[in-house]
């Protein structure tokens, strides 16, 4: 085989697609780093976020998306509603509690998936969630397509630390 067969006009196509990929990648993660540095304030924080004990900082974040298994929805369907929860409790948060989003960011933006039975077990989770003052987004479909409209899908909890949120989830099984 010679040179000009083995790189071909796509192999170099996607080659250069995937180091500009990558050295795009490195510098986004550079200007994180350089914009979350220790010397930084936390400024926009509000007096909960430095004082709250739900907010302290254990070094470890993430965020749990509670699915209703009742439901019995497909794995795409599942995907989506999970989706749908974690981008509204990002949204929610960032304007909440930007400093907690900062640092389940710098430790890898844990997002677990959990299950429960009903729609009443999903609602005392969501209950012991609010008593904590812990972020939540709660998902309603709806109903175009494999469930009834206005169903309670998934719950999103978080982000926040893992001991916060494990108080209240610790005990559901992995979906």
């Amino acid at each position: 085989m010679t040179l000009p067969e083995i790189l071909d006009a796509s192999s170099l196509v996607n080659g250069a697609a995937i180091l500009l990929s990558f050295f795009a990648g490195y510098k986004y993660a550079q200007i994180v780093a350089e914009r979350n540095g220790g010397s930084r304030k936390d400024e926009g924080c509000s007096q909960m976020d430095k004082e709250s004990p739900i907010f302290r900082d254990n070094g470890e974040y993430k965020m749990i998306l509670v699915v209703r298994n009742d439901l019995k929805m497909g794995k795409g369907k599942i995907a989506a509603q999970c989706g749908h929860a974690a981008v509204g409790a990002f949204q929610t948060a960032i304007r909440r509690i930007p400093s907690i989003v900062r640092r389940w960011e710098n430790s890898g933006c844990a997002k677990i998936a959990v299950k429960v039975e009903s729609e009443e077990e999903l609602m005392q989770i969501r209950r012991k969630a609010d008593t904590l003052r812990l972020n939540t987004c709660l998902i309603r479909d709806a109903g175009r397509t494999q469930i009834e409209p206005n169903s309670k899908t998934v719950l999103a909890i978080g982000p926040a630390a893992c001991q916060e949120v494990d108080q209240v989830t610790g005990h559901l099984k992995l979906l």
